[in-house]
């Protein structure tokens, strides 16, 4: 199937499928890959892992976190 051919199907459409179709490309081009995904996490790893070794952060226990959290949602 070639491109001119899906466009012609695609406006063809009812109005509530093309919004769905369209939606659903635009995140294709927005999603970064898995690759990229783990690159970032593994550069934000290291980044807070550095922050902590600096002491530019403070760490929090997760029983701190859990207590201020149920506290919130009090």
């Amino acid at each position: 199937m070639n491109l001119q051919k899906i466009e012609d199907e695609a406006l063809h459409l009812p109005k509530e499928e093309r919004v769905q179709l369209i939606q659903r490309l635009v995140l294709s081009l927005d999603s970064p890959s898995e690759e990229e995904l783990r690159s970032d996490w593994l550069l934000e790893a290291r980044r807070r892992g550095d922050e902590i070794d600096n002491g530019t952060v403070q760490t929090v226990s997760g029983e701190e976190v859990m207590r201020k959290a149920r506290a919130l949602i009090k």
